[in-house]
This record gives C-alpha cells, sequence and structure tokens, in this order.
C-alpha cells in the first residue's frame, strides 16, 4: 500500500515578521527555497545550530509563523490559503511536543489530556476515556493519571507531552527539541516512543542538537545551515567513514 505524504514543501521562505520587507535586503530572510517531503510513518531529524530555522519551519507548518513564498501542504491543510479560522483544524490534525512540556500545571495527567479532548470537539465520555487509557499505555502512565505534572519527572512529563500529542490520532507529530532537557536514559525511552508511533504509521518530525540519538535511532537527517536545508547521511553527521 502506497504511503500518504503528510508534508510537501515547495521552494518555500520564510522571512522575519510577516515578510513584507522581503525585498529590502537579506538580512531578514530566515529559510529560502526549503523543499522538503515527508511520508506517514517517517522519522525526520532536523539539526543545525541555533537560529538556523528548524524552530521557525516547525512553526511554520503548525501556522504560528507565515510563510512569505512557496508552497506548502501540512496533514491536507493548503498553507497559502489557510485562513485564520482554520488554524485549528489544522492543529488538531497534527500533534506538537514542546522542549519545555507546555502541561497543564493545575489539573492532574488524566485531565491534561480529558480537558483537551474536550476543547477539540470530543463529546462521548466513553470514547473520552478508551482513548486516554490508550494513549497511557503507550507512554507507559496508565499508573499516574492521578498525578500531578509537577509530581512527575522530567520523562513523566514530556511523556505526557507526547500523549497529549497523540489524543487525536494525528498523521504527524512535530517535536522542537523534545529530548532537550532530559538525561541520556529517558531520552532513550522518548525515542522509543516515537518509534512505536512511526510503525503505527504517524510520521513524526523533530529538531534536535542531539547527534547521539541520530547515531543510536537513524534516520533521515535534514540539515540547516545558512537560510537553506540539505538531506545528509546520518554516518556524516556521527563522524563515520
Amino acid at each position: 500500500m502506497q504511503t500518504k505524504r503528510v508534508i510537501d514543501l515547495k521552494n518555500v521562505s520564510v522571512y522575519l515578521g510577516d515578510g513584507s520587507n522581503k525585498r529590502s535586503g537579506e538580512n531578514d530572510l530566515i529559510l529560502s527555497n526549503v523543499n522538503l517531503a515527508v511520508e506517514e510513518g517517517e522519522l525526520v531529524y532536523l539539526i543545525g545550530r541555533v537560529g538556523s530555522g528548524k524552530s521557525t519551519l516547525l512553526k511554520m507548518m503548525y501556522a504560528e509563523v507565515d510563510m512569505a513564498d512557496g508552497e506548502a501542504e501540512v496533514v491536507g491543510f493548503d498553507l497559502r490559503t489557510l485562513k485564520r479560522s482554520e488554524v485549528p483544524y489544522l492543529r488538531r490534525s497534527m500533534g506538537i511536543v514542546f522542549q519545555d512540556f507546555q502541561l497543564l500545571t493545575d489539573r492532574d495527567v488524566f485531565h491534561n489530556l480529558y480537558d483537551v479532548m474536550r476543547a477539540t470537539g470530543w463529546s462521548k465520555e466513553e470514547d473520552m476515556r478508551k482513548r486516554i487509557d490508550e494513549v497511557l499505555s503507550l507512554v507507559n502512565l496508565s499508573h499516574k493519571s492521578y498525578k500531578m505534572p509537577f509530581e512527575l519527572s522530567g520523562g513523566e512529563q514530556q511523556r505526557l507531552a507526547i500523549a497529549r500529542a497523540l489524543i487525536n490520532n494525528p498523521r504527524l507529530i512535530l517535536a522542537d527539541e523534545p529530548t532537550g532537557n532530559l538525561d541520556v536514559r529517558t531520552a532513550d525511552e522518548i525515542m522509543e516512543i516515537f518509534k512505536q508511533i512511526t510503525q503505527r504509521g504517524c510520521a513524526v518530525v523533530m529538531s534536535t542538537h542531539n547527534i547521539s540519538l541520530i547515531e543510536q535511532f537513524p534516520s533521515r537527517t535534514i540539515l540547516f545551515s545558512q537560510g537553506r536545508i540539505q538531506e545528509v547521511d546520518v554516518r556524516s553527521v556521527v563522524g563515520e567513514e
């Protein structure tokens, strides 16, 4: 069965602000001529120095940052013609994982998921509880559903953030430095979860500075440098011959 494309970027450029001053000089340019296609079930790493545009591209794909030029389709939405009223529907079709978790600190694990489901259109109690059980089982947090976020370790908080990202059965997860605040062992556990997610057909695109993760969990790797992107061989990234 042929896989379906969840990201299709063609000659995309992103500028500081809204891109209205793009002719004033190249200092405003963040990314230019970006071409990237990602299929369902793929794991794709984004690497590069701080400020090279990795987070900006992720933000563009969930409509936090505007695209200035090019063509971009993400989980079936055309970003060129996307209306602000349609942004919530775009984001419900994907999952977003942040380095700093961004959990609801005044609610327990269960309600961090339950309240998001309510806000995104779920209504049947039985279906909601079944889905919560499924995602908590996937991230190994079933036994912590009554815990508050401050009672969880950093790794557990990130696993909860991943569960939240999965709650609406997305075709794509965008993860911005999801292991950046975690120790090596915990980072490996997060990557094992991402592997399971991709095996179920959901694509994962994640930015990272952790080259050892790429060595341990090799996959497509995109290098950001001087406003451009380039797919690189994993062996060159980890310094192998």
